[in-house]
C-alpha cells in the first residue's frame, strides 16, 4: 500500500465511515487453500480498532 492511499472503513463506536490510521494488510485464512485479504487499524478520529475485508487474491 502506498502512503498517499487512505484506506477507508467502517467504525462501529462513531457509527459511521472513517479513514483508517496506521492501516496493515493482513492474511485471513479460509477453508482450503484459500486466503482472505483484510486491513486493520485504527479510527482516525476515536482510536477505536477497525477491520476492514477486502477481495480475494
Amino acid at each position: 500500500m502506498n502512503e498517499s492511499q487512505t484506506v477507508d472503513g467502517y467504525c462501529v463506536k462513531c457509527k459511521q465511515k472513517r479513514e483508517m490510521k496506521n492501516a496493515s494488510e493482513v492474511e485471513m485464512p479460509g477453508k482450503g487453500a484459500t486466503v482472505r485479504r483484510a486491513m486493520t487499524g485504527a479510527c482516525a478520529v476515536c482510536g477505536t480498532k477497525m477491520f476492514k475485508i477486502l477481495g480475494k487474491k
